[in-house]
C-alpha cells in the first residue's frame, strides 16, 4: 500500500481517563473486531493484572483498515499506552514509532500531572496531535472549563478539540475521520537502506524473541538476512507480518509499516529495544536516532523463598526482561536471604507489577528486600562509587561525601488543597520552585524532590490529603549533595544486611526508632532475649528487646530459704546466656518489608 494511505498514531493520556475504552471503541468502528469479541472491557490489555487493576502496563501495537469520507481505504497503525509515571518508558517507545497522537483529556477530570508529561514527550518527539475531551456525556463534565485548560495548554482553537465519550460510542467516527486529515502520512523511502526501528519484543517458548518493529526505509521480505546494528549479529527473516489481534504473517514489510518479525533469535540480549534493524549485505551507515535508553530510578532484591529456586528464577527474571527491556538486574548475595538478585525498576508500580508477574506467570515465590535509589559516593581521591545496595556502603570517614539523586516534580491540585500538600512536601525536604494557577480552582504545583522521599508512600500520601484529586509527575533532575548516613540494623549485635537503608542524618533517630518498634512486633519471642538495634557505623542511636520465653523455675519451691531460689534463677540465667551465644533468631517474611510500613 501507499505511503500516503498509512497513519501510525498513539494514544497518550493521564491513568484512567479512558484511553484503553477508547481503543477497543476504534477497533470495533472499523471492524477490526466483532461485537462477540468483546468478551471483556479493554481489548488490548490482555494480562490478568492489567484487567483486575484498570491500567495499561504495556504498549499494544494493531493494525486497522479504515474507508474514508475521500473513497480511499487507509490503513491505521495504533498503538495504546500506560498512563502510570512509572511507564513513561513505554510511551517514549511508542512516540519514537509514530507520527502523531491522539491526546485524551477526562472531561470530568481535566488536564493532571501526566497528560502534560506525555503531551510534552509527543511535541518534543515532533508528533502532530489531536486533542480529545472523553466522558463528554456525564453530568459532572466540564466541556468549557477543560476545553480552555487544553487551549492554554496546547496553543490550539477550540473547534480544534474533538468531543467523544468512549462508553456512549459518542464521536467516534469524527476521530476516525480526523486521524486521516490531520495525521501525516509517514515519510522514508520503500527503494532505499533497510532500517526498523523495535520498539518491543515479546518471547515465545517455540519461536524464541518475536520483535515488534516499525519499518522507517526499505523493503524486509521472508528469507532476507538481516543485522542488529547495536551488536552486529546477523539472522535470516523467518516470518514478518502485521499485528492485528493476532499475528498476521505476510511476504513483505515496506517502509511506514508496523509489524512483527521472527528470525529464530534465541538469545534474548540480541534484540534490544530502541536497536536498528537493516541489511545484512546493504546495512545502513547510521541507526535512527531519537531513542533514549531506560534508567532505572528504584532498586531493590529479589529472592527466592526456597534456595534451590534460585536458577528458575533467573531464567524467569531473563524471559521477563525481554518482555520489560526497562527491567534489570544482576546476581548479588545476602547473609540473611542467600542467593538473589538486585533489579533496577522505574518506579514502586513497576516493581509491584514485576514481582506480580514473576510470581503469576512464572509461578515464583519471591521474598524482596526494601527498595531504595543509587547514590553516588565521591571518595576523598575524586574516585565516584555508585552504590545501589546499602550493604555496599563504604564506611563511615572512608569517604569524601555522598550525592542522592533529585527529580523535579509537578502536582496539579484543585486550590482548597495546597496547604495540605506543601506541608506534606516540606515534611519530605522538598525545594519549592513555582505555583502557576491553570483556571480558577486549578494550581499547578513545581517542586525538587530527593527521589529517596518519594518512592515510598508520598504518592498515597498526597492522594489522601487531596481526596483523591492531586496528580503527580516527575522526572530525574540531577545528582545533588546530601548528608546521607547508613543506617544499619543488629539483632542481638549481630548486623541484618537485608534491614539496612541509607537515610538522611536528621531522619536516622526516627527512622530507626520506628523500625526497631515494627520489628519487636513483628520478630517471635524466643527462649533468649533478642536485642533490636538501630545504628549508624558503632554508635547505636535506637533500641527494642523482645523478651524471653521463660519457664517459672521457682514454682517447686513451696517454701525454704530465698537462697534456693535465687541458686535456681542464676541458673537458668546462665542458661539464657549460653543459649544467646549459640541461639539463631527467626526473622518472618513480612519483618524485610516493616520498613515500608513505618510511616502507617
Amino acid at each position: 500500500m501507499s505511503l500516503e494511505y498509512t497513519r501510525n498514531f498513539c494514544i497518550i493520556a493521564h491513568i484512567d481517563h479512558g484511553k484503553s475504552t477508547l481503543a477497543d471503541k476504534l477497533l470495533l468502528e472499523t471492524h477490526t473486531i466483532a461485537a462477540r469479541e468483546m468478551n471483556y472491557n479493554q481489548v488490548l490489555d490482555n494480562m490478568d493484572i492489567e484487567q483486575e487493576r484498570g491500567i495499561t502496563i504495556k504498549l499494544h501495537a494493531i493494525m486497522m483498515k479504515y474507508q474514508a469520507s475521500d473513497g480511499n481505504e487507509y490503513t491505521y497503525n495504533m498503538v495504546d499506552t500506560p498512563g502510570h509515571v512509572d511507564f513513561t518508558y513505554e510511551v517514549s517507545r511508542s512516540l519514537a514509532a509514530c507520527e502523531g497522537a491522539i491526546l485524551v483529556v477526562d472531561a470530568t477530570q481535566g488536564v493532571e500531572a501526566q497528560t502534560i508529561t506525555n503531551l510534552y514527550l509527543a511535541i518534543d518527539a515532533g508528533l502532530d496531535i489531536i486533542p480529545v475531551l472523553n466522558k463528554v456525556d456525564l453530568q459532572s463534565a466540564m466541556i468549557d472549563d477543560v476545553s480552555n485548560q487544553v487551549i492554554e495548554l496546547l496553543g490550539c482553537k477550540k473547534e480544534d478539540i474533538l468531543l467523544a465519550s468512549a462508553k456512549a460510542g459518542i464521536g467516534i467516527s469524527e476521530l476516525l475521520e480526523a486521524i486521516q486529515t490531520r495525521i501525516p502520512a509517514p515519510k522514508g523511502d520503500p527503494n532505499g537502506t533497510l532500517r526498523c526501528l523495535i520498539f518491543d519484543s515479546i518471547f515465545d517458548s517455540y519461536r524464541g524473541s518475536i520483535v515488534y518493529m516499525r519499518v522507517f526505509d526499505g523493503t524486509i521480505s521472508v528469507g532476507d538476512e538481516i543485522l542488529f546494528m547495536s551488536n552486529k549479529t546477523k539472522y535470516r527473516v523467518e516470518e514478518i507480518g502485521t499485528l492485528r489481534l493476532g499475528r498476521e504473517s505476510r511476504k513483505t514489510l515496506t517502509a511506514g509499516d508496523v509489524g512483527y518479525l521472527i528470525a529464530g533469535v534465541k538469545n534474548v540480549k540480541d534484540t534490544r529495544v530502541g536497536d536498528t534493524i537493516t541489511s545484512f549485505r546493504n546495512p545502513a551507515t547510521e541507526p535512527i536516532s531519537g531513542f533514549k535508553e531506560s534508567k532505572p530510578m528504584v532498586f531493590a532484591g529479589l529472592y527466592p523463598q526456597n534456595a534451590e529456586a534460585y536458577t528458575e528464577l533467573r531464567d524467569s527474571l531473563d524471559k521477563l526482561s525481554l518482555n520489560d527491556s526497562s527491567l534489570q538486574f544482576e546476581p548479588e548475595t545476602s547473609i540473611a536471604l542467600g542467593f538473589g538478585f538486585r533489579c533496577g525498576f522505574l518506579g514502586l508500580l513497576h516493581m509491584e507489577i514485576i514481582q506480580e508477574r514473576l510470581e503469576r506467570e512464572f509461578n515464583q515465590s519471591l521474598v524482596t528486600t526494601v527498595p531504595n535509589v543509587e547514590y553516588r559516593v565521591i571518595t576523598e581521591t575524586g574516585e565516584t562509587i555508585e552504590v545501589d545496595n546499602p550493604s555496599s556502603m563504604p564506611a563511615p570517614g572512608s569517604f569524601d561525601y555522598v550525592e542522592e539523586p533529585y527529580v523535579k516534580a509537578q502536582i496539579i491540585t484543585p486550590s482548597e488543597y495546597v496547604g495540605a500538600i506543601m506541608k506534606l512536601a516540606t515534611e519530605r525536604r522538598a525545594i519549592y520552585k513555582t505555583t502557576t494557577y491553570i483556571d480558577a480552582t486549578r494550581a499547578d504545583i513545581q517542586y525538587e524532590f530527593p527521589l529517596s522521599e518519594i518512592i515510598f508512600d508520598f504518592y498515597d500520601k498526597l492522594k489522601s490529603v487531596s481526596r483523591g484529586y492531586a496528580s503527580l509527575d516527575y522526572e530525574f533532575l540531577e545528582y545533588r549533595q546530601s548528608d546521607l548516613v547508613k543506617l544499619d540494623i543488629l539483632l542481638n549485635g549481630d548486623p541484618v544486611d537485608a534491614f539496612s537503608t541509607i537515610v538522611h542524618r536528621d531522619k536516622a533517630f526516627e527512622w530507626g526508632k520506628k523500625l526497631c518498634t515494627k520489628l519487636r512486633e513483628l520478630i517471635p519471642r524466643h527462649m533468649f532475649e533478642v536485642a533490636i538495634q538501630a545504628a549508624i557505623g558503632a554508635k547505636i542511636i535506637a533500641r527494642e528487646s523482645v523478651r524471653a520465653m521463660r519457664k517459672d523455675v521457682t514454682a517447686k519451691c513451696y517454701g525454704g530459704d530465698i537462697s534456693r531460689k535465687r541458686k535456681l534463677l542464676e541458673k537458668q540465667k546462665e542458661g539464657k546466656k549460653r543459649m544467646k551465644q549459640i541461639g539463631r533468631i527467626e526473622v518472618p517474611q513480612e519483618a524485610f518489608l516493616a520498613i515500608l510500613q513505618i510511616g502507617d
